[in-house]
């Protein structure tokens, strides 16, 4: 709105804007974060405190603690048993981020720069949903049905052996200590994979798509256009997906408890798994809040140089494109 006020002759124009707001402070803004921070308080930071004190006391489960030190975390350094099953959960992060990584790079690059351009978006979209439909299943679903397949006697994996002429490839593919942990690991490969296919394909919407049509007409087949267009460009989803999955690969349960419950002989027992039967089984709850406090703290501290990382990376890119 324009005002016009005449003074001695000089006429002076001003501007009034419509509406004067006054402007909010930015504490205000702290009343939007309260209940996440409530929650992460009661969810998540006082139940590792308390989880914390426990491991320093000598605990059955009933009766007052008695406090014991550093005694529980002593006896954890030369505990074989959790020295094994941390290196089992090596493995998983092998099964869980290193292999599904690699294939959903390539398959998300094969969905998108081949599927997709040849036969359509609609199929490339069914192929990713038929991939990610793993992740949606229940753990408890996923490894009674495995369970089923790998079953010695009358499962699919054996009978389709025999039925080719491989019967003498038959295992008891969970029972066998020597092949349990890695029958494990094929299972979580098959769960994990959908994770990275779909963020890597979010990630490649973003990619210019004259740089592939460049690269076409320079006779760039699909193996170069992969190496040098598509894993520069998607690096920041590589390095969440590996963080990503690493965690859950130090963390995994419920695909343990459902197929082997740790076994056979702890072949394929994990922190998580091992500390679940130090607390419930053997009632050791002083020991097993040890074994977790220890295991919080290891993805703790890989998580933050995994940021870290993400972050240096992300930092020496724009001072190129600088």
């Amino acid at each position: 709105m324009t005002a016009t006020v005449e003074r001695g002759g000089e006429v002076v124009r001003r501007q009034h804007s419509r509406t004067a707001r006054p402007r909010r402070p930015h504490s205000s803004y702290a009343l939007f974060l309260l209940p996440g921070v409530l929650a992460f308080l009661a969810v998540i930071v006082v139940p590792f405190l308390m989880n914390t004190g426990v491991s320093f006391t000598d605990w059955q489960g009933v009766g007052s603690p008695k406090w014991s030190g550093l005694a529980n975390y002593r006896e954890l350094m030369d505990d074989s048993e959790f020295w094994a099953s941390f290196r089992h959960s090596l493995f998983m992060v092998v099964a869980m981020a290193a292999v599904p990584t690699a294939l959903g790079l390539v398959l998300a690059a094969a969905l998108f720069d081949f599927v997709g351009k040849h036969f359509g978006t609609k199929i490339a979209a069914v192929l990713r949903a038929c991939f990610y439909l793993p992740q949606v299943l229940p753990i408890a679903v996923a490894g009674i049905v495995w369970s089923w397949i790998l079953a010695p006697d009358n499962g699919s994996l054996n009978a389709l052996l025999k039925a080719v002429g491989l019967g003498s490839l038959q295992r008891d593919w969970l029972g066998d200590p020597d092949f349990a942990l890695y029958s494990v690991m094929g299972v979580m490969v098959w769960v994990q994979i959908g994770f990275p296919l779909v963020v890597f394909m979010a990630g490649l919407q973003r990619v210019d798509p004259q740089l592939y049509e460049a690269a076409e007409l320079d006779g760039a087949g699909w193996w170069r256009r992969f190496r040098h267009i598509t894993l520069p460009q998607i690096r920041p989803e590589m390095y969440v997906v590996l963080l990503w999955c690493t965690i859950a690969a130090l963390k995994v349960f419920g695909a343990v408890y459902v197929l082997t419950k740790g076994g056979p002989g702890g072949a394929t027992d994990v922190p998580s798994y091992f500390s679940f039967t130090t607390f419930f089984e053997k009632t050791q709850v002083g020991y097993g809040a040890a074994i977790s406090t220890v295991l919080t703290v290891i993805i703790l501290v890989l998580a933050l140089i995994g940021l870290k990382l993400q972050t240096r990376a992300e930092d020496a890119e724009e001072g190129l494109r600088a």
